[in-house]
């Protein structure tokens, strides 16, 4: 019932009632409250590797409450959110093919299949010569496993784009990839959602505004943090259903830079934390992909492989809500 698979657990922030509190989670759906041992899960991740000792004892005590009598709240309260663009080959590969962004680029007479194997051995070059591209997200934006995703009143183009987290244990600055794997605890699901429509302006040099995918709710997580020795990510599938459609359905290790090499560059560049989200991109079958996007009344399924599963209700944005003061880019003139 959970998606946890056998002979693992999740950690899990749970609310009961209005009180909120520290838990573990086994496939059964059986829950452990962890609350006596640890405020949070953030004092969960500042004591690895030294709690999943702890965990793994705690597992095998009588359990507290039943998953589905509780609500998920965002595994994590406030983590910093270290997000990986064009991280996925096959995803990358299919948007240089198709969109009008990189059509410039196609050669004269070239089919799609053959500027699709072009694309993607350029994915494959930039894993063996490249650096990452990261951006970052605010903890605002996140959202519980079964909570509804509200489309904000800006934009129209409101996309989805499932994906696999790994949660920091410990903190790291000039980290080498061999040391960035250490510090993995475990891993989460997350749905990357943004407004696609508002990506682009023309009114400054630089052409690109991520704010877009931090709107309120828009990123829902877990519901459960599991482990990272119970995790294999070359069997770890990344699927998602709309309306009960497959939308998404990917290996989620098709990466180009895998986690450890991911770390290694934010290290570089931010000094990582203990409880910190980083996310390696989505695989192919976003919105963009399909044509479609998401509306008022739309049911978002999720499913990653022994992480899980989310189940979201999209909803317009109440009317209660003061009507936007600057509203969509009106794509003004570049300024130059």
């Amino acid at each position: 019932m959970t998606g946890l698979l056998p002979d693992t657990f999740g950690i899990s922030t749970l609310d009961e009632g209005g009180r909120r509190f520290a838990a573990l989670v086994r496939p059964d759906g059986d829950v452990v409250d962890v609350s006596e041992h640890f405020r949070d899960t953030h004092a969960i991740l500042d004591a690895w590797p030294g709690s999943f000792e702890t965990l793994r004892q705690l597992a095998r005590t009588p359990a507290t409450h039943r998953f589905e009598r509780v609500r998920a709240l965002p595994p994590l309260a406030h983590p910093n959110l270290l997000c990986a663009g064009a991280n996925n080959k096959q995803h990358v590969a299919e948007m240089l093919t198709k969109n009008d962004f990189n059509q410039h680029n196609r050669r004269p007479g070239e089919t799609d299949a053959q500027f699709f194997a072009r694309n993607y051995a350029m994915m494959e070059k930039r894993a063996e010569e490249g650096t990452p591209f990261l951006w970052a997200g605010l903890h605002s934006s996140l959202a519980g496993a079964d909570d509804d995703v509200v489309l904000s009143a800006v934009g129209a183009q409101h996309d989805w784009e499932l994906e696999v987290a790994a949660v920091l244990g410990g903190t790291a600055r000039n980290a080498s990839p061999t040391r960035a794997a250490e510090l993995i605890a475990g891993y989460v699901m997350v749905n990357d959602l943004g407004t696609v429509d508002l990506f682009r302006r023309t009114d400054i040099p630089w052409g690109y505004d991520w704010i877009a995918k931090h709107q309120p709710g828009f990123k829902p997580a877990g519901p459960f943090i599991v482990p990272a020795p119970f995790v294999d990510l070359s069997t770890t599938r990344i699927t998602l259903r709309l309306n009960g459609r497959t939308m998404q359905d990917w290996p989620a290790d098709d990466m180009v830079f895998d986690f450890p090499h991911l770390i290694a560059y934010a290290s570089e560049r931010v000094r990582l934390q203990a409880g910190d989200l980083l996310l390696a991109g989505s695989p192919p079958g976003n919105g963009r992909q399909h044509g479609q996007f998401l509306t008022d009344g739309d049911l978002i399924e999720s499913e990653i492989t022994g992480l899980g599963r989310q189940r979201n209700r999209c909803v317009r944005e109440s009317a209660d809500v003061p009507p936007p003061y600057y509203g969509a880019w009106t794509n003004a003139p570049t300024v130059t």
